[in-house]
């Protein structure tokens, strides 16, 4: 017998091989339907996976991730298997399961047409209702090599071969069709319900713009087709609050032909990025921190030490200067080190908080490139704060505290996630092992409930990442905090402690937006270019009907702006109604409509973006009104 510890902490005991899904049958019927996957000891595998040994085991529904990942993954080879059956001259490289869906990449002399994805889609839902079972059998890499050559798959051979010596090299079938796997995957392909093809795109194989281009079938997949349904309108939604359109057309931002990922801001843009800028100083002052600016080029040997040169290098801007090479920083904080480290600071001083709106460059693919979502350059919030080891969980808890601030300004919910040592790391274990309990000390202080992204942290320390979730439902990961002890080493910083003696600070980088420009794209797509009005470029349009009105609307612009509202008059010979219906296009909060009526009287006709006609009242009445809305940074 072995015993299993499920969930909820309750341990079961059962036969030796037993597997995953008579594990589900014995707790419920339901269970058992709804399992697409289980997690052994932490690793996602298949509910034919038997247990030989004592584990902990999580029982995965679409509701969880592994889940979800599975039933996406098998349908990414049904994808496959679709298009060898229809195209068999269609050569096949990877299909992995993402978060919206899944995506497999095809090498094909001619394009897929939207037609051929309806074709494939239809044999796909045939594919399906074969239930085809999903088999895992393991080959020797000779013979695995050999497989994959007479079936004419060179991208399957060449990932074989870049298998270390050690792997098992695994492969699915399901009917006529095999694939190189490592997965997990669902039993059989009728456990699929619902499918959907999306688009087509090119992809360099390996991500590498040296190597071919790939044509890429991207595709989603749910229980439900209602839940298709629902994803679909949210994409259609999305596609509306494009942030790349919406800065067009509202003349925020935009990228050039001339400057591939180096965006441009527009006077209006200008506005939103300053409001923006000028909350985050007003709120880190408060915080007590002290704003700091580095140079945007420093030489290569600091950026040797601080271990970016092996870990970025290929994502590094260079530059010879005086025969000696330097770098555009893709990073703030060594320069925010260098910074703390011109002074000996007593313990008394400690902790320092640096923020700094840093300009950082990153060389991006230009396939990568999305708008302001990724670029090659932005600008990072940043902040570092030096400290002793003793301030370690009251100084997290502040930044948790200042990030949920922000957030709350601009009505987002979000949840956490602590993330571990990765592969390509620096400093010891010990280091490593007491920066991950000092974050996870604060989250449970705080009662947050957070996740665990193994091996995602930076390379020099863990980092509690903040998800931002946005008003249709999408998730931007923004905040950041993370711990590190490795580059106080490597700089050898200190400070005199109590005892006279010179000690090792620990240090913490920060973000709140991430980057600004990228916070600015989220938030044009948050309100599809709505602005609440503390944001709105243009806060009030004044829409006087003919020229005798003029004189007054000038009068009330005046009167706006001595309250700092941002204001413009439209005088244009243009008809009321089609000067309201651009307003509202260009989303402006407030219009104010100014007739014979509102001359006599002194008054406006006020017309809210959001609530329609909102009657006639003073302007005075109409400036405490707004004014209140724009202090209060009302949403």
């Amino acid at each position: 017998m072995i015993k299993i510890t499920l969930k909820d902490g309750i341990i079961k005991e059962y036969q030796k091989g037993v597997t995953i899904r008579e594990v589900a049958e014995s707790i419920s019927a339901g269970l058992a339907r709804a399992a697409l996957a289980g997690e052994v000891d932490g690793r996602v595998t298949e509910l034919d996976f038997k247990l030989e040994t004592d584990c902990k085991l999580n029982l995965l529904t679409f509701e969880d991730e592994g889940g979800r990942l599975a039933y996406r993954h098998t349908a990414s080879h049904v994808l496959a298997q679709a298009v060898k059956r229809l195209y068999p001259d269609a050569k096949l490289a990877i299909g992995p399961a993402i978060d919206s869906g899944f995506y497999y990449d095809f090498e094909r002399e001619k394009p897929f047409s939207s037609e051929e994805l309806a074709s494939i889609e239809k044999e796909m839902e045939k594919i399906i209702k074969e239930d085809l079972k999903l088999e895992r059998f393991v080959l020797p890499r000779n013979e695995a090599i050999k497989f994959m050559e007479e079936k004419s798959e060179p991208y399957k051979v060449e990932l074989i071969k870049d298998l270390p010596e050690n792997e098992e090299i695994s492969f699915y079938k399901q009917g006529d069709f095999t694939d190189l796997c490592a997965g997990p995957h669902l039993s059989g392909t009728g456990k699929l319900k619902a499918v959907k093809l999306l688009s087509v795109a090119g992809a360099y194989w390996r991500g590498n713009e040296k190597n071919k281009m790939l044509q890429r079938i991207y595709g989603t997949a749910f229980p439900k087709k209602s839940q298709i349904d629902e994803y679909l309108f949210r994409l259609e939604e999305a596609k509306k609050r494009d942030h790349r359109k919406l800065g067009r057309e509202l003349d925020l931002f935009d990228i050039l032909d001339e400057g591939p990922g180096f965006p441009f801001f527009m006077p209006k843009g200008m506005v939103l990025r300053n409001l923006l800028e000028d909350f985050w100083r007003s709120e880190h002052k408060k915080a007590g921190y002290q704003e700091i600016k580095t140079p945007v080029i420093l030489n290569k040997e600091l950026w040797l030490r601080s271990g970016h040169w092996d870990t970025y290098k290929e994502n590094m801007y260079t530059v010879d200067i005086d025969e000696q090479e330097f770098a555009i920083k893709p990073m703030n904080c060594p320069g925010g080190i260098l910074v703390f480290k011109r002074k000996l600071h007593s313990y008394r001083d400690l902790p320092q908080r640096m923020g700094e709106l840093g300009l950082v460059h990153r060389h991006e693919l230009s396939g990568a490139l999305h708008g302001l979502m990724r670029v090659r350059c932005f600008t990072q919030d940043d902040a570092h704060i030096f400290m002793t080891p003793e301030q370690i969980t009251d100084e997290i808890v502040g930044v948790i505290n200042l990030i949920d601030d922000f957030y709350k300004v601009f009505g987002f919910k979000y949840n956490v996630e602590l993330s571990t040592r990765p592969e390509n790391s620096i400093g010891s274990d010990e280091m490593w092992e007491l920066s991950t309990q000092g974050l996870k000390k604060a989250l449970d202080l705080k009662g947050i409930k957070y996740t665990v992204n193994e091996g995602d942290g930076a390379f020099y320390g863990p980092k509690i990442d903040f998800h931002l979730e946005d008003s249709i439902g999408r998730t931007w990961q923004c905040g950041t905090i993370q711990l590190d002890m490795n580059l106080p080493e490597r700089f050898d910083l200190g400070y005199i402690g109590p005892d006279g003696e010179k000690h090792r600070p620990v240090m913490i980088h920060r973000v709140v937006f991430g980057s600004i420009e990228r916070f600015i794209a989220i938030l044009t797509e948050h309100f599809a270019g709505a602005f609440p009005t503390w944001l709105s470029p243009v806060q009030v349009k004044i829409l006087p009907l003919v020229d005798k009105h003029h004189d007054y609307a000038y009068e009330i612009k005046k009167l706006l702006e001595a309250e700092n509202v941002r204001v413009e008059v439209d005088v244009r010979n243009e008809k009321i109604g089609y000067k309201i219906r651009e307003a509202q296009m260009e989303k402006t909060p407030y219009m104010l409509v100014i007739g014979d009526k509102e001359l006599e009287g002194r008054l406006v006709s006020v017309r809210s973006r959001k609530d329609g006609d909102l009657g006639t009242i003073s302007p005075e009445q109409f400036a405490e009104k707004i004014s209140y809305e724009i202090k209060n940074k009302l949403k």
